[in-house]
């Protein structure tokens, strides 16, 4: 495979030095990341298709752009690859024309024939669809039998409308999938978040989906508040600083789930993910350089180190770093660009939520404030 990256802005379209020499006309997926103001104001999808007219393309927006080792906004970020024994099939869905989110999730697996699909890459809505729920319905149909990794799209920190789209204008509600298909394609995955845990671990005695009432019988925001104690005062921007690591009932690994917003007048807690009950949580909160060395250490898990560098990465990282590493957040992609030795082409968003199993060998997961790095390599 090969690969070359782009980055449009200021109403033109510069090539990165570090990209492959590729047959535009021949390129068979392009992925555009970009703000959604350009997304929504541009003919983003017809300028795409001039220029790469034989491949499928994916458009989603974000909350920054990663263009190799720059972290922007206001620009489109924007990757084609030309495969050489790799076919891509792409499907679609709409979320408004199911119940719930599970049930959009085992529809959009259900469009694919499996009899030689090794890999699927997701961009979902991140405004309309539940996240977890999505990811509950995907692991329904393919368990750990195919891998699968993406991201929700992103609308900055307005958390307010995203936009995807497939071969056509980017939408809202949309969610879209990718099937490669061929055994030539090594595709590798690394999620790691980089958090401190504090307090004592407490178990959720009530929720609904993901808005969180009580833990340990006790109000969950009068919990949070107390732990929290000066920094209350700035919620809930303040709680990007505090997300929950959460053990979901049945396993042993915790997810990172982000706050999104809080109600007062119920006492509850909205966060970007499903907390049920019985789950056990884990009050967090930031530290700089742990956040960078999770980044190098979610590159470090999606090559192997005895073959070549990959081709391509694939960087989603959450919203929720960038705002809090701030003039920073470029730190954590150099980090990765540092353990494949200025070798691999890094391409990327910050979204509103990650999806990658957590471990080698299982089935996927929604997670939040974490870098999640997906690799490519053709042979």
């Amino acid at each position: 495979m090969k690969s070359a990256i782009y980055s449009y802005h200021s109403s033109r379209l510069f090539r990165h030095p570090a990209s492959r020499e590729i047959n535009e006309d021949n390129a068979g997926l392009v992925l555009c990341f970009g703000a959604k103001s350009l997304l929504s104001g541009k003919p983003v999808y017809q300028m795409l298709k001039e220029k790469f007219p034989a491949a499928n393309i994916a458009l989603c927006s974000t909350s920054g752009e990663i263009f190799h080792t720059e972290v922007m906004d206001g620009t489109l970020s924007i990757t084609a690859i030309e495969f050489e024994k790799t076919r891509v099939v792409p499907q679609q869905i709409s979320i408004n024309a199911f119940e719930n989110s599970y049930e959009a999730g085992k529809a959009l697996i259900r469009k694919f024939d499996t009899a030689g699909l090794t890999y699927i890459f997701v961009l979902s809505d991140g405004n309309h669809v539940n996240g977890s729920e999505l990811v509950r319905g995907m692991n329904e149909m393919v368990g750990d039998q195919v891998l699968i990794t993406g991201g929700l799209a992103g609308d900055g920190s307005n958390f307010s409308s995203t936009l995807v789209g497939l071969n056509n204008n980017p939408e809202e509600g949309l969610i879209a999938g990718l099937g490669f298909y061929g055994n030539n394609l090594q595709v590798l995955h690394g999620s790691q978040g980089g958090w401190e845990t504090f307090g004592l671990e407490k178990m959720v005695t009530r929720s609904s989906s993901n808005e969180l009432f009580e833990i340990e019988n006790y109000s969950a925001l009068e919990l949070y508040k107390q732990y929290l104690g000066p920094e209350a005062e700035g919620l809930p921007g303040s709680a990007l600083l505090f997300p929950l690591a959460v053990k979901l009932p049945g396993s042993d690994e915790p997810v990172v789930r982000t706050i999104l917003s809080i109600d007062d007048k119920k006492g509850s807690m909205i966060f970007a993910g499903d907390i049920p009950v019985g789950s056990k949580v884990r009050f967090m909160k930031a530290n700089f350089d742990k956040l960078t060395n999770a980044a190098s250490g979610a590159a470090a898990l999606t090559y192997d180190k005895t073959a070549a560098y990959p081709d391509l990465a694939i960087l989603i990282s959450c919203v929720g770093r960038k705002l809090i590493l701030k003039s920073r957040t470029e730190e954590e992609v150099e980090a990765v660009n540092e353990v494949f030795g200025h070798q691999t082409l890094l391409s990327g968003f910050y979204s509103y939520g990650e999806i990658s199993p957590l471990k080698k060998g299982g089935s996927c997961a929604l997670h939040n404030q974490t870098m999640t790095i997906t690799t490519f390599h053709e042979s």
